[in-house]
């Protein structure tokens, strides 16, 4: 999954819920300053690669962190991943989160490929653009 959106944009907050769905144990929290941190489920196995691609300067610096094993067996959230890492799966689910001038959030998604049509046309109230 891809996240886009202002700073403050509720990304981080998205991350936690897929990580409580998931089942991760312990908290979630930006790796802004770490860059990638992979979290493990309560039975200990993998579970979530959670990213922050805002300090890299393109794909080939997410590409060198080598993610691949870890994401092989997890589901990757990658926060700021415009420009950046559109090329880690060939299906990827993207969503961006815009602050609209009450605070709320509007998330709009793209899916890219056939692979997400069936669970998204599921969620009420859900519209890609």
């Amino acid at each position: 999954m891809l996240l886009d959106g202002d700073l403050g944009a509720g990304k981080t907050t998205l991350a936690r819920g897929v990580a409580d769905g998931l089942g991760v144990d312990g908290p979630v929290t930006s790796p802004t300053f770490v860059i990638a941190r992979e979290h493990l489920l309560r039975d200990g196995t993998p579970g979530l690669v959670h990213v922050d691609a805002y300090r890299l300067a393109g794909p080939d610096e997410l590409d060198d962190l080598d993610l691949g094993p870890a994401m092989r067996s997890s589901v990757t959230v990658v926060e700021w991943a415009a420009d950046v890492a559109e090329h880690l799966h060939a299906e990827p689910l993207v969503l961006t989160i815009a602050v609209n001038d009450d605070e709320s959030r509007e998330v709009t998604w793209q899916a890219g490929g056939r692979r997400w049509a069936p669970d998204l046309t599921r969620v009420a109230g859900c519209g890609g653009r």
